[in-house]
């Protein structure tokens, strides 16, 4: 029940939970701006009235006196005007940056949850403008939205009561051009919009092209593609700019045409005005009331300009929300990912007639069946690009399986997502470290003693060599460690954060006989109450294993080590090689030991 009402009072996919989550700061812009507005409508009475004061000193009609008091008076309420707008501003960027950083939060929680498969299929780039750009224009325009509530809301209805006040028909007169710029920015949101939208979208490509010239550096430059690389690369950096250039000039070039449309009723101004002072016009004025009309008149345009430099604002900003909200929760799933989850015992795992199937029509799994019970590990090994890699992915349900994978008879793709990452722990061939310490990267925040795990992957004392021990700083991807290490210190972190179902995907790369044999006896040691399912193309543990998973084209035949040996041939072919090199003590020399991040 807490946390349905949490979601009830928190709807990340809904503007106005975000206006109810910063009530506190919207309360003191507010107070803050009403008084600010308000206190504006002075400014062009004492303007008026100090203009008039003159003209009677001129005319030596009038007291220095009373000009005196007027401009302290005038100066004390100017100060407390801009007081009040200091505030309101302070606070207004306080809201702004409290919903950015909100939003910022909430959509990339969402995006760590998403496949990578499904990342990929939209492209990092594009996710990133969608992360940063989008979220940016968004809260702009709530910010713009909240500031022209009173800086234009307000105060064009203050001005418009006070023009009507000293003059109704001018006023009606004069006021005919302000909506004009309204409809004026109605109209030019769509080209406005349109530039917007395409530097986005060259932004995307920008961010694409430079992910990929990042990552597959190496490549290139070994096969002599730079040059050709670069050059697309520059067509995306030129393309990028025509585009910011073009969105940059709609922005800045329509709000003063605005402006001037606003503030074309200043000619019947002139015009009538001047016929008011003279008494022959539809109200009798001094200089004062002429000179106050005026003034509150050029204020009232440049609001109206505002007004119509607000409607391209919320306009961008409702674009940009449309696209970022499918990729938002539709409750405050970040709230539950903070609770550790506890770790549920699980009796026993069934796989029945699983089969899988990439979005691209290519069958990798067919009719696999197997079963374990707590405390096994399973072995799975096979040819190069045979499907047990693929098998071990289909524990995370990125892509849906055909068949079933029960765990204690639930289905695991019809869990809730926080359930099932309460059950399965996956390791993969790339360790995905992150760019902190060595400790960090194995706790990721818990309070446990790093060393006992460090020490079950056999890399603790390597990591007691390091510079800052525990505390050394690996770099982004690990890129500070070797390949061996990078996979240890991965494989010691899934250990810290066993899970009743652990997939290890070749956990024991680049170790040698007898530490991979001293890992396996620690494994075996701290996920005792646990299903291990164990791919490897290193076969002389297998023995120890209580079940082999042997694939081929999509098939598994299971069974245990010595079953596999009697039923499989090119099992025991590949098992009795690989014991044979390591009785001679010659290198482990085999063939699938190379790197299968592509096997399928």
């Amino acid at each position: 029940m807490k946390t349905n009402r949490k979601s009830a009072e928190f709807q990340p996919n809904r503007v106005l939970s975000y206006f109810k989550a910063e009530w506190r700061a919207l309360l003191i812009v507010t107070v803050s701006g009403l008084i600010y507005n308000i206190g504006l409508l002075t400014e062009p009475w004492f303007e008026g009235t100090m203009t008039g004061y003159l003209v009677e000193i001129l005319k030596g009609t009038g007291q220095f006196s009373g000009m005196l008091m007027l401009v302290i008076s005038f100066a004390v309420v100017t100060a407390v005007v801009q007081v009040s707008r200091y505030v309101k501003r302070f606070y207004v960027r306080r809201f702004a940056n409290n919903v950015n950083r909100r939003m910022k939060e909430t959509l990339y929680g969402s995006l760590v949850k998403k496949s990578r498969a499904s990342l990929r299929e939209e492209g990092e780039g594009n996710i990133m403008t969608k992360a940063i750009l989008d979220v940016d224009d968004c809260v702009e325009g709530m910010r713009k939205f909240t500031t022209e509530i009173f800086d234009t809301g307000v105060a064009l209805t203050a001005y418009l009561c006070m023009l009507l006040w000293y003059d109704w028909r001018l006023t009606i007169l004069c006021m005919l051009f302000p909506p004009i710029s309204y409809v004026t920015a109605e109209k030019m949101k769509k080209v406005i919009q349109k530039a917007g939208a395409a530097y986005k979208e060259q932004s995307g490509r920008l961010s694409t092209a430079t992910l990929d010239r990042a990552e597959n550096a190496m490549t290139y430059r070994v096969f002599g593609l730079e040059k050709k690389r670069q050059a697309v690369y520059e067509e995306n950096l030129t393309s990028y700019e025509k585009a910011a250039v073009k969105a940059n000039i709609w922005n800045a070039a329509m709000p003063p045409i605005y402006r001037i449309i606003s503030m074309a009723g200043v000619f019947f101004i002139l015009y009538f005005g001047q016929k008011n002072v003279l008494g022959t016009g539809w109200q009798a004025w001094s200089i004062a009331s002429f000179t106050t009309f005026l003034v509150c008149f050029v204020k009232l345009s440049v609001k109206s300009s505002s007004a119509a430099k607000l409607f391209n604002a919320v306009h961008k900003a409702q674009v940009s929300w449309n696209r970022i909200k499918p990729l938002l929760p539709q409750e405050e799933e970040n709230k539950t990912d903070e609770v550790k989850v506890k770790k549920t015992p699980v009796e026993a795992l069934k796989v029945k007639h699983l089969s899988f199937t990439y979005p691209d029509g290519k069958k990798i799994l067919d009719d696999i069946s197997f079963s374990a019970k707590k405390g096994q590990i399973i072995g799975i090994t096979g040819a190069v690009a045979c499907g047990k890699s693929t098998l071990g992915k289909a524990f995370l349900c990125e892509y849906p399986y055909e068949g079933h994978i029960t765990v204690d008879g639930a289905e695991l793709q019809n869990m809730e997502q926080s359930v099932r990452t309460g059950i399965v722990g996956y390791l993969g061939h790339d360790p995905e470290l992150f760019n902190d310490s060595v400790e960090n990267n194995v706790l990721l925040g818990d309070s446990k003693n790093s060393d006992t795990y460090l020490n079950a992957a056999c890399i603790k004392q390597e990591v007691a060599e390091m510079t800052d021990g525990k505390n050394t700083l690996i770099g982004s991807g690990g890129t500070y460690l070797s390949g061996g290490q990078a996979k240890r210190l991965a494989f010691a972190r899934t250990l810290c954060h066993d899970k009743p179902i652990l997939i290890l995907d070749d956990p024991f790369s680049a170790l040698d006989k007898n530490t991979e044999k001293q890992a396996f006896v620690n494994l075996q040691a701290l996920a005792k109450d646990s299903i291990v399912l164990l791919i490897s193309h290193r076969l002389y543990l297998f023995p120890e294993m209580d079940g082999v998973i042997w694939m081929e084209n999509g098939k598994a035949v299971t069974g245990t080590h010595e079953e596999l040996l009697k039923i499989v041939p090119e099992y025991k072919s590949l098992y009795t090689s690989q014991v044979h090199t390591a009785e001679n003590g010659g290198a482990e020399h085999d063939a699938q030991k190379t790197s299968e991040n592509g096997d399928l």
